[in-house]
């Protein structure tokens, strides 16, 4: 195997030539250490004015051996790319001020203080800390005039007392008052919850708005500044699904939170109000019991509780993601999973007809969207990391270049559709990623990397494991088994308290088609995954 790896990799180094400029550029082989060249783009967001776009940027430190994340913004001609921060610490979920004054980010820097929010005055300047919070900040947003923000505060809601050492070494007692105590990367829970806020920008002022013993988030102010929408969930114990349902409070001290939803399931995503400020979109998982195969759907709810929420997607069959209300309020804007494609599309309220607005084989994973239809995107593709492109007309327009010169460089692999029968006939499709420098008539190595979930899919993104495993002289299969979304909710619920029976019949008839079609090599077939990856390995 390391000979045949060894012999690809220098047959590589006479790869695919492309005439640039009158220069000739020999294309590479992706390399592990190109993870330290990739740029992670994410989170676009549109000034309230439509001229610049802002985004954060991610990249490793080997030396360091850890992750830095700054701001950018570029303009919405594209002519223009301003790096707005490089400090050793991150600053990270850029936010725009109503009125265009501001661009709000949240870092750790100064103190370590946590997350805290900063301010750069659009008209030039250093950025200027705003709040000094214990536990740091989460989340926030903006009201409509720009002079406060709701705040999404970890706090701890009871006091540990505890007497310390004259040199203050001793620890504070870990104190657990509940079965669910831990949570991977945060820890021990203790009493922590998290809880919103208001923050008076010209004051700093400080105003609790909710104190009660459950996670409040996803805060969204009405278009009249008068309220806000949040997303409720009771502390998760044995027995109880993954609850969840939106209020609606006035945005003052003393209000009292109204529940707009009863759902027995998850009531909650990112809000939306519509410009009315009559309506709210949210979205909307299924029974509890069906927890791990919850395919979400756009809903709906009078702002007031005056009606039940209505479901508008119930035949849609594809999980909905980041609904936004139009300016008129008559259809949403959404990210939907579609059979490895992840499309922007237009949900009309009245009937919930879809409209695919950014389709084809690629992923649309994030957006900021104006009143006026303009919209920023985050989009992806098999041979391209996400990257921010303008939409004002039927085909996206890049904006960020970040990884550009990266890519210029490399022969990545191809990636096919295939489809598969398993030996109950199940139709399952996948994803496969030819090597590099293997004839198409040759067999290779085959791996089969499995996705996690088992509520996920392997999709029209770009992939660096399997696109280093294939530049190593391997075909590489992504297979979405049953209990993967965007195939609908039977195939999804498919494999309900049976797991380890249907999924591995899909991923064992899906290496069968591999070797059948004379990719794989039967006698050298390689497998692994990640989360239920790794337990379907097992299996």
């Amino acid at each position: 195997m390391r000979r045949h790896s060894a012999a690809l990799l220098a047959l590589l180094v006479i790869a695919a030539a492309s005439n640039v400029a009158g220069q000739t550029v020999t294309k590479r082989p992706l390399r592990s250490s190109d993870l330290f060249l990739l740029r992670a783009v994410s989170d676009p967001q549109l000034s309230p004015d439509g001229a610049w776009v802002a985004y954060s940027v991610t990249a490793i430190d080997s030396a360091k051996d850890k992750s830095d994340t700054d701001l950018w913004m570029t303009s919405w001609d594209g002519t223009q790319s301003i790096r707005l921060t490089s400090t050793p610490e991150s600053e990270n979920t850029p936010r725009w001020s109503p009125d265009g004054r501001y661009l709000a980010f949240v870092s750790g820097r100064q103190e370590g203080k946590g997350g805290q929010i900063w301010l750069l005055d659009r008209r030039g300047g250093e950025a200027q800390r705003l709040t000094t919070l214990k536990g740091g900040i989460s989340e926030f947003a903006w009201s409509p005039d720009a002079k406060r923000l709701v705040l999404a505060l970890d706090e701890e809601t009871v006091s540990v007392a505890r007497k310390d050492t004259a040199t203050h070494t001793t620890p504070k007692p870990i104190v657990i008052d509940r079965y669910n105590f831990k949570r991977d990367i945060a820890g021990y829970l203790g009493t922590k919850r998290t809880h919103l806020a208001l923050f008076d920008v010209a004051t700093k002022k400080l105003d609790s708005l909710t104190s009660a013993a459950y996670d409040d988030d996803s805060p969204s102010w009405s278009p009249d500044g008068q309220r806000i929408a949040f997303v409720r969930t009771p502390i998760a114990e044995p027995g109880k699904g993954r609850e969840s349902d939106v209020y609606v409070i006035d945005a003052r001290k003393g209000a009292s939170p109204k529940q707009l939803t009863d759902f027995a399931g998850p009531d909650g995503g990112s809000l939306s109000w519509s410009s009315d400020g009559k309506w709210i979109a949210f979205t909307r998982g299924d029974e509890p019991k069906f927890s791990a195969y919850s395919l979400n759907k756009l809903a709906v709810v009078p702002s007031d509780g005056s009606a039940p929420a209505r479901v508008v997607t119930a035949m849609l069959d594809r999980p909905v993601s980041s609904p936004r209300f139009s300016a008129d309020g008559q259809s949403v804007l959404a990210t939907i999973s579609d059979d490895r494609a992840e499309p922007l599309v237009r949900i009309r309220i009245t009937d919930g007809s879809v409209e695919r607005v950014v389709g084809g084989k690629r992923t649309v994973s994030e957006y900021s969207a104006l009143p006026d239809g303009r919209s920023a995107i985050l989009l992806s593709t098999p041979d391209r990391a996400p990257e921010v492109y303008a939409l004002d007309g039927g085909i996206p327009r890049q904006l960020s270049h970040q990884n550009d010169s990266l890519f210029a460089q490399l022969a990545l692999s191809s990636v096919e559709d295939m489809t598969s029968k398993s030996k109950d006939g199940t139709e399952v499709h996948s994803l496969l990623y030819r090597p590099l420098g293997v004839a198409a008539s040759a067999r290779a190595p085959l791996l089969l990397y499995i996705h996690g979930g088992p509520n996920g899919q392997d999709g029209y993104r770009f992939d660096f494991d399997r696109q280093f495993f294939a530049a190593n002289g391997y075909a590489v299969l992504a297979v979405n088994y049953r209990g993967s979304s965007g195939r609908g909710s039977s195939y999804q619920r498919a494999i309900f308290a049976d797991w380890g029976n249907k999924e591995v019949q899909d991923l064992i008839g899906a290496v069968d088609e591999a070797v059948k079609i004379g990719v794989a090599d039967p006698q050298r077939l390689g497998i692994g995954g990640w989360s239920y990856g790794g337990i379907l390995t097992d299996y």
